[in-house]
């Protein structure tokens, strides 16, 4: 994590210093309206977080509103259910929206004022193909040509355009477009298009339409219609800006102002909504909510807390250039908020029994255990044991080397919140698999009222094998194996990580962990965050890794 990548807390960052001199020179009375205007095309990422917790955390931070707008302008690609989830994102991050608008709303505005443009010799209809109008935009180093439907009239103009509302045209046969400057050194301001014919169902306003404002008409117009003050977008709308102020100047409308911050982008993922379709639709993941996907409903479904994300995007701070953020300073801010809330409950992803052989058989006891130590108020639980455990195979070695200290022939270790066991032997099956291990156990050893004097270097976690429940627990890794896969040659589907996905069937677990809760995170002891995944029933548990306890992926990474 680089320390020019923390916002500091003292310092304002360069859109909270324009907004506070907005503010002092009386600029709009003092009135602060952001907004926040996502194409319902898709579900929102983690780089949407960042404009989420920036527009409504300015609005905040000085006593102003964010306004919730859609832009669902092209009714082909837009869809009731992106609308419900981009709501249920906003809401769940910790945010709530002035009013709830769309684009869409204006749709006869703006319609007005693409008639009033006509109307002023700023607008005309071109009969061109896609492909003509491209040729016609020449290049950087060239200006381009005239449209010969450009000086058509401004009768011939309304008519027109009033036949391609009427539904008199075929998809792509006419388009409105701004009468600018074909010589214009920003290629946007070279007679843009903005409006286009599309004979489709629109999710909001049906078949009562069929021509769409393009976005760089609809935009400004959208902002300065609610009287927007401080209209924040990312870099690459710096080129659109100047069509932004020249169709506010043109129309003599609000004089709402576009502002521009760098996008956060993360390694190890994608973030375009193409590429997250295209990942969807083909089935490398599980829908747009699986957990190893950046979408924000994918990382609350992996555990990810609301917390955890606006500090990661607080740390990660506002700049003017595009950077590439490690996932490791999101995976510390999830890890750091989890400790403190997490419930603590043991769990066996690769069982193998534990015998104590001088544990009385058919005896059990309770072992109080708290359920959070960072935790005063988390209470305890009780832990059921017997002489029959379930514990991790990797805790077991047959021949141990020199710093194992965990279990092997001779060696004792203390098990959580219980006691300390040495083990004498083991057993095996006829194709050589351990399948036993076995132990004794010193009765007063018990954690918390040790008496024994033995000194045990290892702890290890463990699950009653006469009180537990089955459950399946799925281990998730980065999605790409690659830090950049936009940078890569090829494919980025090339570089998905093949292993990104361990599904354990048969994990035990502690009885305490059939009660959990959709909302509950826990600390599994020794393994890592986990939450309960939606598809979860007390018949089926099923438990989502959220995080480890301490970042490996660097090691991998050295170690490969």
């Amino acid at each position: 994590m680089h320390t020019n990548e923390i916002n500091d807390d003292k310092s304002l960052n360069f859109l909270e210093e324009i907004i506070e001199k907005d503010i002092q020179e009386g600029k709009h009375n003092g009135r602060v309206l952001t907004r926040f205007p996502p194409e319902p095309n898709g579900y929102l990422h983690l780089g949407h977080s960042s404009s989420i917790c920036l527009n409504f955390g300015l609005a905040k931070k000085f006593g102003g509103k964010t306004n919730l707008r859609f832009d669902d302008t092209n009714p082909v690609t837009e869809e009731t259910e992106y609308v419900e989830s981009i709501k249920a994102d906003i809401k769940w991050l910790g945010f709530d929206w002035a009013n709830e608008l769309y684009a869409s709303d204006y749709f006869e505005q703006l319609y007005t004022f693409a008639t009033d443009l006509i109307k002023k010799g700023l607008a005309y209809v071109d009969d061109s193909s896609s492909e003509q109008i491209a040729a016609q935009k020449g290049d950087l180093h060239t200006p381009g040509i005239n449209s010969p439907f450009r000086d058509r009239s401004v009768e011939e103009n309304l008519e027109l355009f009033a036949k391609m509302r009427a539904g008199e045209f075929a998809d792509g046969e006419r388009v409105l477009r701004a009468k600018i400057d074909m010589a214009h050194p920003n290629m946007i301001m070279r007679d843009p298009l903005i409006y286009r014919i599309k004979h489709a169902h629109h999710h909001r306003t049906g078949d009562a339409w069929c021509i769409y404002p393009m976005y760089d008409f609809a935009h400004g117009q959208s902002d300065s219609i609610e009287n927007i003050t401080h209209s924040i977008c990312t870099l690459e709308f710096i080129p659109h800006r100047a069509m932004y102020d020249w169709c506010i100047e043109k129309l003599e409308i609000f004089p709402s102002k576009q502002y521009e911050f760098a996008r956060v982008n993360i390694n190890y993922t994608v973030m375009s909504k193409r590429k997250l379709l295209q990942l969807v639709n083909e089935k490398h993941v599980d829908g747009w909510d699986d957990p190893r996907m950046p979408t924000i409903s994918g990382v609350r479904r992996r555990g990810y807390t609301a917390e955890a994300i606006r500090e990661f995007c607080d740390r990660v701070g506002v700049s003017k250039r595009d950077k590439l953020i490690d996932i490791g300073l999101l995976e510390f801010c999830v890890r750091e908020h989890l400790n403190k809330i997490s419930l603590r409950r043991m769990a066996v992803l690769d069982p193998i029994k534990l015998i104590i052989t001088n544990y009385p058989e058919g005896n059990s006891e309770l072992l109080p255990t708290e359920n959070n130590t960072e935790d005063e108020n988390a209470g305890t639980r009780n832990l059921s044991f017997s002489n029959t455990l379930y514990i991790e195979q990797d805790d077991f070695m047959e021949e141990p080397t020199k710093k194992f200290f965990r279990l092997g022939v001779g060696l004792s270790v203390r098990l959580k919140s219980a006691y300390i066991v040495t083990c004498t032997g083991f057993t095996k099956d006829d194709n050589g698999n351990i399948t036993e291990v076995h132990c004794t156990y010193a009765p007063n050893s018990k954690s918390g009222s040790d008496t024994s004097g033995i000194k045990a270097k290892g702890v290890i976690h463990w699950v009653d094998a006469n009180n537990c429940k089955t459950a399946e627990v799925r281990i998730y890794d980065r999605l790409f194996k690659v830090e950049n896969p936009n940078a890569e040659d090829g494919d980025f589907k090339d570089y998905i990580n093949e292993n990104s996905l361990q599904i354990v069937k048969e994990a035990k677990i502690e009885n305490e962990l059939a009660k959990a809760i959709a909302s509950d995170k826990f600390q599994f002891l020794r393994l890592g965050y986990f939450c309960l995944d939606k598809n979860s029933t007390y018949e089926n548990l099923i438990f989502n890794k959220t995080v480890g306890l301490k970042d490996s992926w660097a090691k991998e990474v050295v170690k490969g």
